[in-house]
C-alpha cells in the first residue's frame, strides 16, 4: 500500500511540464535550447498573478522602429547654443533678469516644485550671457541650429526637437534621471533600454540585445544604474562594449593556449545541462536565467562581436561620413559607426555616452565656449554621419535615434561659463515613426522655463515605447507599482 503520507511526497504538486520533458526523454542537449526556452516561457518564472502575463516578444501594436540608438551627452549640454538657440540673450547680456521685460518669470509660481534645488532668485543674481556661438536656419523646416552643431543642422528635416523638457535633480544624478525617470536617491531602477529589451527580447541570439558604448557616467551620478535592469533582472541591463575588436569584452575568449574551441563547447554544453537542471528546481531565479543566457551568448558573441567592430570593411567614403580620418572625431565615430553595425544585426537597443565619468565633461561652468567647441567636435560629425549612414542604408526608418542629456545650461552666466538647468531644455529624435522637420513644445524668450507642452523626461520614454510598439503600463510588473509619472505621455505631435 502506498504510503500517502511519505515525506519524500509531501507537499509536491504533481507532474510539471518541465519535469516531464526531461522524464520522458525530451530533455534539453545543450545551451542554447535551454537559454532560447527561458527566453520564450518553456523554462521562464511561473506568472505571479493570474490576471498577468509576461511580455512575449511582441509589440503590442504596429511598430515603427526595431531598434533605439540612445546618445546621452554627459554633464549637461547648453540647450542655449545647440537646439533651442534664445538670440535675446544677446540683447540683454549683461543685465540681469529683472533689468529684463521677462522679469515675471522669476516669479515663485513660475518655478516647478518638483526641480529640487530650483532657486527662483537664481536668475536675479546672476547677469545673462550672450550666446557664445553663431546660428542657422537649416534645411525645408528653417530649424535653427548652433554653429557648434552645424552637421547635425544638414539633418534639420529628419529632427523632431523637444524645447520643453525638464528634470526634477539640480544636480548630475539626473543623469540617472535621465535613464530611469526617477530621483537618483532612489537609487536603481530599470532603465529604459532595459524595458525595451524585457518587452520585446532580442533578435539576435549571437549579440547582446542591449549594448552600452562610450564610458558611463561616475558613481556620483548613478554609474552602472544609467544602463541596469534593476528588478526586471540581469539579463536585461545593458552590456559594455569596447570599439576594439582585440578586446571587445574581457569574458569572451579564453586566454591564449588555454582551451580550444571543441573543448570550450563541451563545458559549455555540459555547465547548460547543470544549469538547466538547476532551472526546473529554481525556475523563478532571475540571476540564474542571466548566468544560463550570458554563457551561451558569451560563446557566441567569440566570433560575433569581433565580426562586428572590424570597421575596416567599411568603405573610405562611409568611414570618412563619420569623421573617422579627423583625430577629434575618431573616437565617437567609431562608436556611431558600430551603433550602426549593430542595429544592421538585430541589436535591439545600443546607448552611446559621450563625456562620461564622474560629473560629465560638458558641465561648462567655466570657458563655457572653449569646452563646448571642443566636445562638439568631437560629436558633431560623427552624429550626423549616423543619421546620414542610416537613412542611405534605409535602416532610419526602422531605427529611433534619441539625443539627450540630463539638463540644460543657464542663460545666467557663472563666471565665464553657465550654471546647470533643470528647469527647462531640449532633445531631439529621428528615425521610426518619427515626423522629420519639427519642433514641440517651447522655453521662454530667454530659455528659463519650459512654458509650452510641458514634458518630463519620461515622456521621451513613452515616445520611445509607443514607436516600438510598446505601452508602458503594459509591462508593469505584479508587486512593482510604478508612480504615474514613470509611463509618461507619448508626445503625439512628433509622431509621423
Amino acid at each position: 500500500m502506498i504510503n500517502m503520507k511519505n515525506p519524500l511526497l509531501e507537499g509536491c504538486p504533481g507532474v510539471t511540464r518541465r519535469s516531464f520533458l526531461v522524464d520522458t526523454g525530451m530533455g534539453f542537449t545543450g545551451l542554447a535550447l535551454s537559454a532560447l526556452l527561458f527566453k520564450d516561457g518553456a523554462l521562464g518564472a511561473q506568472t505571479i498573478d493570474a490576471n498577468w502575463s509576461p511580455p512575449n516578444g511582441q509589440p503590442r501594436f504596429p511598430p515603427r522602429a526595431k531598434s533605439v540608438i540612445w546618445i546621452f551627452l554627459c554633464g549637461g549640454v547648453s540647450h542655449l547654443e545647440s537646439f533651442d538657440v534664445k538670440t535675446e540673450l544677446n540683447d540683454y547680456s549683461g543685465k540681469s533678469i529683472a533689468e529684463t521685460p521677462y522679469k515675471e518669470m522669476l516669479d515663485p509660481k513660475r518655478v516647478n516644485a518638483n526641480i529640487i534645488g530650483a532657486n527662483p532668485s537664481h536668475g536675479n543674481r546672476k547677469t545673462i550671457m550672450a550666446l557664445q556661438t553663431g546660428y542657422k536656419a537649416y534645411g525645408r523646416s528653417g530649424l535653427v541650429v548652433g554653429d557648434w552643431f552645424k552637421h547635425v543642422g544638414e539633418c534639420a528635416d529628419e529632427l523632431a526637437v523637444v524645447r520643453s523638457l525638464w528634470t526634477i535633480h539640480n544636480d548630475h544624478g539626473a543623469q540617472l534621471t535621465w535613464q530611469t525617470g526617477r530621483h537618483p536617491r532612489e537609487l536603481e531602477h530599470p532603465t529604459l533600454g532595459s524595458w525595451i529589451c524585457y518587452g520585446l527580447g532580442s533578435m539576435n541570439e549571437n549579440l547582446p540585445e542591449y549594448v552600452v558604448l562610450g564610458v558611463p557616467t561616475g558613481d556620483c551620478c548613478g554609474g552602472a544604474f544609467t544602463h541596469g535592469a534593476a528588478y526586471l533582472g540581469p539579463e536585461h541591463a545593458g552590456m559594455r562594449l569596447n570599439v576594439d575588436p582585440k578586446k571587445p569584452l574581457p569574458f569572451i575568449s579564453p586566454a591564449a593556449g588555454s582551451i580550444t574551441t571543441e573543448e570550450q563547447l563541451a563545458n559549455l554544453s555540459l555547465l547548460g545541462k547543470l544549469n538547466h537542471l538547476a532551472g526546473i528546481d529554481y525556475p523563478d531565479d532571475g540571476n540564474l536565467r542571466a548566468r544560463i543566457k550570458s554563457y551561451e551568448l558569451a560563446f557566441q558573441m567569440q566570433t560575433s562581436i569581433p565580426e562586428t567592430l572590424q570597421l575596416e570593411q567599411e568603405t573610405e567614403a562611409t568611414r570618412n561620413l563619420y569623421g573617422l580620418g579627423r583625430p577629434e572625431c575618431r573616437t565617437f565615430g567609431e562608436q556611431c559607426l558600430v551603433a550602426r553595425r549593430l542595429v544592421e544585426r538585430g541589436v535591439r537597443f545600443v546607448q552611446l555616452f559621450h563625456g562620461g565619468g564622474g560629473g560629465g565633461e560638458w558641465d561648462a561652468h567655466s570657458e563655457i565656449k572653449a569646452n563646448h567647441s571642443k566636445l562638439a567636435a568631437q560629436v558633431d560629425q560623427p552624429i550626423a554621419g549616423l543619421l546620414k549612414d542610416l537613412k542611405q542604408r534605409g535602416l532610419l526608418e526602422e531605427t529611433l535615434v534619441v539625443f539627450g542629456t540630463e539638463f540644460g545650461r543657464s542663460p545666467g552666466a557663472e563666471g565665464t561659463g553657465r550654471d546647470h538647468h533643470p528647469q527647462g531644455f531640449c532633445a531631439w529624435l529621428a528615425g521610426g515613426g518619427i515626423k522629420g522637420g519639427v519642433v514641440n513644445g517651447a522655453t521662454d524668450e530667454l530659455g528659463f522655463h519650459a512654458v509650452e507642452d510641458r514634458h518630463y523626461v519620461t515622456d521621451i520614454h513613452a515616445t520611445a515605447l509607443h514607436c516600438l510598439g510598446l505601452d508602458s503600463r503594459k509591462l508593469e510588473i505584479p508587486g512593482r507599482r510604478r508612480l504615474e509619472i514613470d509611463h509618461g505621455e507619448v508626445i503625439k505631435g512628433i509622431l509621423a
